[in-house]
């Protein structure tokens, strides 16, 4: 299998064990990176994160002036493991989100609405529902949020993709033909021309 196409490539179609595979790849990548960055940090005895995690939500702290504002105060290690890995992260992400999106005869846009839409409320939607001072105008897009992750998810990991070829490419479930190619040269031969019919073609011993 192409590694970079499947991790990095926004083009064709992947099915639903290769999205459950591409999550498994990046938790492994994050822990792989974290471990690694610490390690290093310990050795040149810099100041070690409490704890460290990952998650979508941490996305979104690039548009939340809030949490630009309290990089002063965030763990050295913590911040220039975050600043590797979440674009790693969610390149790997999308890339491997948008292929399952294709695979099921959808467009990549609708990541929109899968995924950054449920985030940006998840980041913004209590000081959102504070600054109207309204817990019922929140509601609508608390449901929103929540259907559209749901949706997102059974569409992304759990529904089978379109059967045959599709607008972005061919079923990544179709067998595959193993067999080489014809070659009608080395197959074909011309019987020599003796009294009798005209000469024929035949496919030689051995071919048949």
């Amino acid at each position: 299998m192409d590694y970079a196409w499947y991790l990095f490539s926004f083009e064709g179609r992947i099915n639903r064990a290769k999205c459950w595979l591409a999550v498994l790849i990046v938790i492994s990548w994050m822990i792989f990176l974290g471990l690694t960055l610490m390690g290093i940090a310990h050795l040149f005895g810099a100041e070690l994160p409490s704890k460290l995690s990952f998650s979508t939500e941490q996305i979104f702290y690039v548009v939340d002036p809030e949490a630009w504002r309290s990089l002063s105060s965030t763990n050295r290690t913590s911040l220039l493991i975050y600043v590797i890995g979440t674009p790693l992260f969610l390149w790997v992400y999308l890339a491997t989100s948008v292929k399952r999106l294709h695979d099921r005869n959808k467009s990549g846009w609708w990541m929109l609405l899968f995924f950054v839409m449920p985030g940006l409320y998840s980041q913004f939607g209590n000081r959102l529902e504070a600054l109207l001072d309204d817990s019922y105008f929140a509601i609508p897009l608390s449901l929103n949020a929540f259907v559209f992750t749901v949706w997102g998810f059974v569409e992304l990991y759990c529904l089978k993709g379109t059967t045959g070829t599709n607008a972005y490419g061919a079923d990544p479930l179709a067998p595959v033909d193993m067999r080489p190619a014809w070659d009608q040269q080395s197959e074909i031969e011309m019987v020599p021309h003796k009294a009798g019919p005209p000469p024929v073609w035949r496919v030689k011993p051995g071919y048949e």
